[in-house]
């Protein structure tokens, strides 16, 4: 299936005062999933024991903390997560920060 990275013909899974998340199921294995977050905001953070993801940034900046690691962030940055590792996203700015991720299974947060 082909789609534009900025319209992910997902289902939104979220959408409150910090980000609007949708996710894409067309997939058995595999879930592509978009991240609007909003200024300022940031996400709470998680990890998935058996599962590592990929976040493809696209617009904005912010910083990424993985683990006891954080590091900024910005439009064409790739982030690979390893199996297990803690992670999540700060949008630092006034602008929007929009990145899809690519994980294996169903959403499990």
């Amino acid at each position: 299936m082909k789609f534009n990275i900025y319209e992910i013909n997902g289902k939104v899974v979220k959408d409150n005062d910090t980000y609007i998340l949708e996710d894409n199921t067309t997939l058995n294995n595999l879930v592509v999933s978009s991240t609007l977050l909003k200024p300022f905001q940031e996400t709470r953070g998680h990890s998935h024991e058996g599962k590592e993801e990929v976040y493809f940034f696209l617009r904005g900046r912010g910083e990424m903390t993985i683990d006891d690691t954080t590091f900024g962030v910005s439009a064409e940055d790739v982030v690979t997560i390893p199996d297990g590792a803690f992670h999540k996203v700060k949008n630092s700015t006034g602008a929007f920060l929009y990145f899809v991720c690519v994980f294996e299974g169903k959403r499990n947060h």
